[in-house]
């Protein structure tokens, strides 16, 4: 459970399906491997509410197991709640970006710092686009992607 020193994130993409839940299943366990996941709250949600309930993508899955990681995530939209809730909501392209501050700018106790993920990226890719409509490989770049953003991001706020 939280604590009050907990820190928080919140992992965002459109559908919470794909981008977003590889990100929060591999921060957790990261954060795990380190022994400090119990300093965290971590979750993840979308912009939209399409898939809400749902498992992540089938290939998502595939490639979450592949490199010996599950999860049992079910898809959410995000909240008002969550921008008051969470530290960071890290996002995964422009367009989640500005819907997320329309939406912060909607709530009066927001104080979630709302950044996209890619700024954390040593090798500098900014967008983590959507592997929705790509291939197996699309996948397994997004999965690199959301390594390298998630250690750079868990080093930084350690």
């Amino acid at each position: 459970m939280a604590t009050s020193s907990s820190k928080s994130v919140l992992f965002v993409c459109l559908g919470n399906i794909c981008r977003s839940p590889i990100a929060e299943a591999v921060f957790r366990k990261m954060a795990a491997e380190r022994g400090v996941a119990n300093d965290w709250v971590i979750d993840s949600g979308a912009v939209s509410d399409w898939n809400t309930g749902s498992s992540p993508d089938a290939r998502a899955l595939a490639c979450l197991k592949k490199h010996d990681i599950e999860t049992d995530h079910r898809a959410r939209q995000v909240t008002k709640e969550d921008f008051a809730a969470f530290d960071y909501i890290l996002c995964m392209d422009e367009s989640n970006l500005r819907d997320l501050n329309r939406k912060a700018n909607a709530v009066k106790n927001s104080k979630a710092k709302i950044e996209l993920l890619g700024t954390y990226d040593p090798q500098k890719q900014l967008i983590i686009q959507d592997p929705y409509y790509g291939t197996d490989e699309d996948f397994e770049t997004v999965y690199e992607q959301c390594l390298r953003c998630c250690k750079a991001f868990l080093e930084s706020h350690s």
